[in-house]
C-alpha cells in the first residue's frame, strides 16, 4: 500500500496537468494581427449601375499593390461558444489614361484623361460562432457575422474628381475548420460568406498555423476577399488577394 507522500507524488503532478490543460482549453480569448501583402485581382464598377461607364482598375489603369493589416478580438463566454470582433481596413489604388468616354457618378471624364481612382473597402464585423465538432485531429465551428461595410470609390484627374460612398449592414454566414496534422501544428480554414441575387461577399483565410508556446501561434497563408453588388445605383465588383502572416495570442 502507498503511503499518503508517496500518493501526494504520483497524482500531483497529474492534478497539475488538467489543470493546466484545462486553463488552456478555456482560455478567455485570443487577439489576433495579421499583415502582409495585397494586390487586385479585379476591380470593376460602374456608377450610376444603370447608366454609368464601366472602369477597371486591372484592364483600364494600372492598380498598385500595397501592404495591408487587419486585426482580431476573440472573446470566449463558455468552452464552445465565441464571440469575435473584426477590423479589416482596406484601400486599393490605380492610375491611367481612360481609353474611353467615361461618365461616373455626376462627371464625364473625357477619353485620354489621366486620372487616378480609388476603392476603399474598410469592414468591421461582429461575429459569434460554436464548436459543433471537437476530436484530437478536426474542428468545426459555425456561426453568423454582421458585416458592417464602408466603401468609397472616386475617380479624380488634374480638373476632375467625383465618388460615391456607402455605408451597409451585411449578415454573412462563418464558419472556421481546423485540422491538426501534429499536436502544434494545424491547416485552418476560417472565413464568412454569402450569396444572393443583389450580390455577393466572401472572406476566407487558409493558414497553416504553428504552436510556438503555449499561449502563441504563428502561421502563414492565402487570404481570398471577393464580392460586390450589381444594381440601378451601383455596380462594384471586386477579388483581392492576400499573401498572410497571422500571429495570435491566447489570454
Amino acid at each position: 500500500m502507498m503511503t499518503r507522500s508517496q500518493i501526494q507524488q504520483r497524482v500531483l503532478p497529474i492534478l497539475l496537468c488538467a489543470m493546466a490543460a484545462s486553463a488552456h482549453a478555456q482560455s478567455l480569448g485570443e487577439v489576433e494581427l495579421e499583415s502582409g501583402y495585397v494586390w487586385v485581382g479585379r476591380a470593376d464598377v460602374r456608377i450610376p449601375g444603370d447608366e454609368g461607364t464601366r472602369v477597371s482598375l486591372t484592364s483600364d489603369l494600372d492598380a498598385d499593390e500595397t501592404a495591408y493589416v487587419r486585426g482580431r478580438l476573440t472573446w470566449h463566454p463558455a468552452p464552445r461558444h465565441a464571440i469575435l470582433l473584426t477590423l479589416s481596413p482596406l484601400q486599393a489604388e490605380a492610375t491611367g489614361e481612360l481609353p474611353r468616354d467615361t461618365r461616373f457618378v455626376d462627371t464625364d471624364f473625357p477619353a485620354g484623361e489621366h486620372v487616378k481612382a480609388t476603392y476603399r473597402f474598410n469592414n468591421y464585423r461582429l461575429t459569434y460562432r460554436y464548436q459543433v465538432w471537437n476530436t484530437e485531429r478536426f474542428r468545426a465551428h459555425l456561426g453568423g457575422t454582421l458585416f458592417v461595410r464602408d466603401a468609397k470609390v472616386s475617380l479624380a484627374s488634374a480638373t476632375l474628381r467625383d465618388s460615391d460612398s456607402d455605408l451597409g449592414l451585411v449578415p454573412l454566414v462563418h464558419f472556421r475548420l481546423a485540422f491538426h496534422l501534429h499536436p502544434r501544428m494545424a491547416l485552418v480554414m476560417d472565413g464568412d460568406a454569402l450569396a444572393a441575387p443583389q450580390g455577393r461577399a466572401i472572406d476566407v483565410l487558409c493558414a497553416l498555423q504553428y504552436e510556438v508556446r503555449d499561449a502563441l501561434n504563428i502561421g502563414l497563408g492565402y487570404r481570398i476577399l471577393e464580392g460586390g453588388a450589381d444594381n440601378d445605383n451601383v455596380y462594384t465588383f471586386a477579388l483581392f488577394h492576400h499573401a498572410a502572416a497571422t500571429l495570435t495570442w491566447r489570454f
